[in-house]
């Protein structure tokens, strides 16, 4: 199922794994007055919009952040409120011929003239703006592109630019596109390195040739040029539907890294990340004047929020009349999803035991004791302090991060300040998320509480103990099939995050 104008890749170095790499000093002097211009990747663009949020970033931007974003006009009504449900489509733009040829050739990109859209994905803002869903379009989808007949979906940015590229997708979809974004390649890099790299895992060999990739399977430290490459690739079974999963493990991994301790409590970092996110986009003109609102509202969600999905596919190589090799969306499928997303219900839903369990003390080392499941880097807690002693929140927070929790909200206090023990809170389905924060605080009780829906709380008592490293043993990802999916699949970016 290859395009036969997939032929750009990053040069990564021999082996995919040496020190080779496109010079920072030579691109960026090169490419800053016309970055809004390049090629772009969906992946930095998903990035800005969710992490700027989620890291709690509420500096008083707003000015700056208007004159650093390009507006773009996309033919959309967007609404300058940052509230509300909402629908944001992220668009990558392939764009090469303001490239120099020294950085297509280093890049690996090619020479192809115009612009196409390498990657489309629609990001669903629920109302209460507690939970982010991501659905990927895949670019092969094959579809009527209005007033141009059938065509693969990323052809509308070609016959019209952002504005025929909305309206494609709000006809294929059924939803309405509040806001655009458009994001470039140089700019994903730079995201990657600002955040000091990411780690991805890799269920299937890759071996290509065009992207210089190398790999077995198994979890890999990638910077940005690696993390490009890994996310580019479509030399495996599925192609361009594994490359969807790749590219939402790399968002998955992208929150996880600017969520962590290492990021938010390194002001260097966090500046650097921010300043280089605004820099890699291009918004629609109402979303350019309350980014930041839109960034306050989503403060508190975390990777445990954030679902991705896929769109049911009824044939994964349906051959056109043109002779080019699609995807064919399974209609009534695909109506069901943007159904669901539409009216803000929950893809990934909790199982719930089937009996509450009690209060419970901290699992032991006993054989009896169930095995771990879920590790910390996967596992976003709110810190409450449960006593009287001040700055006790803040300690334990600082503390839980130490040992590779997330904690992105500020630590608050209960209304009743004679906690003795420490108590975990947690929601349905929560319980090996409870049980991992339990083995971490030495003598902690585990509480269900309905009410929290999927959140985890740790009131921290006056008899506590300091945190502890656990280690969890996690199975490897099932090995992708090439077929084509009847149900829409989703995960949370918290499932995507691999362990280092």
């Amino acid at each position: 199922m290859r395009d036969p104008e997939e032929d750009s890749g990053v040069h990564v170095g021999g082996d995919a794994y040496g020190s080779v790499r496109v010079n920072p000093r030579r691109v960026r002097r090169s490419a800053r007055g016309a970055r809004t211009r390049r090629r772009g990747l969906v992946i930095a663009g998903a990035l800005s919009c969710l992490v700027l949020g989620s890291s709690g970033v509420t500096w008083a931007l707003t000015n700056y952040a208007t004159t650093k974003i390009e507006a773009v006009d996309a033919g959309i009504q967007g609404s300058r409120s940052s509230t509300g449900a909402m629908n944001i489509l992220v668009v990558g733009v392939d764009k090469r011929d303001n490239l120099t040829r020294k950085q297509q050739n280093q890049l690996k990109l090619g020479r192809e003239t115009g612009e196409r859209t390498d990657t489309m994905m629609v990001i669903h803002v629920s109302e209460d703006h507690r939970k982010v869903t991501v659905v990927s379009l895949p670019r092969d989808t094959w579809t009527a592109i209005p007033g141009n007949g059938e065509h693969k979906i990323n052809a509308a940015y070609q016959f019209g630019g952002p504005k025929l590229t909305t309206r494609t997708v709000q006809a294929v979809t059924g939803l309405t596109i509040h806001h655009y974004v458009e994001v470039n390649v140089l700019g994903f890099i730079e995201v990657v390195d600002a955040l000091g790299g990411i780690s991805v895992c890799t269920p299937v060999p890759i071996n290509d040739p065009k992207t210089a990739l190398n790999l077995e399977p198994g979890t890999y430290s990638f910077d940005g040029v690696k993390a490009l490459a890994y996310a580019r690739t479509r030399a495996t079974a599925r192609s361009d539907l594994d490359r969807i999963d790749r590219q939402q493990q790399v968002i998955s991994a992208l929150l996880n890294q600017a969520l962590s301790g290492e990021t938010l409590t390194n002001p260097v970092r966090l500046a650097s990340f921010v300043d280089t996110a605004l820099d890699t986009i291009r918004v629609d003109d109402a979303l350019r004047g309350d980014l930041l609102g839109l960034a306050d509202q989503l403060k508190d969600v975390s990777t445990d929020d954030v679902t991705f999905a896929t769109v049911p596919l009824a044939d994964v190589d349906y051959k056109t009349p043109t002779g080019e090799s699609a995807v064919l969306w399974d209609k009534a499928a695909a109506k069901e999803l943007f159904r669901r997303i539409a009216a803000d219900e929950t893809l990934v839903k909790p199982s719930k035991p089937s009996k509450p369990p009690k209060a419970t003390p901290t699992p032991t080392a006993s054989p009896s004791a169930p095995a771990l499941t879920v590790a910390p880097s996967r596992i976003a807690l709110t810190v409450l302090n449960g006593t009287t002693i001040t700055g006790l929140g803040a300690q334990t927070k600082a503390d839980l991060q130490r040992v590779g929790f997330l904690v992105p909200e500020i630590p608050g206090n209960t209304p009743q300040k004679d906690f003795d023990k420490t108590v975990i809170r947690y929601g349905p389905g929560r319980e090996d998320s409870a049980r991992t924060v339990a083995a971490a605080l030495p003598g902690a009780n585990l509480r269900p509480v309905e009410s929290l829906g999927d959140k985890i709380e740790v009131v921290v008592g006056r008899k506590h103990e300091r945190a502890k490293k656990v280690t969890v043993k996690e199975t490897a990802a099932p090995t992708p099939v090439a077929t084509p999916t009847a149900t829409p699949t989703a995960r949370t970016a918290t499932d995507n995050i691999c362990k280092k």
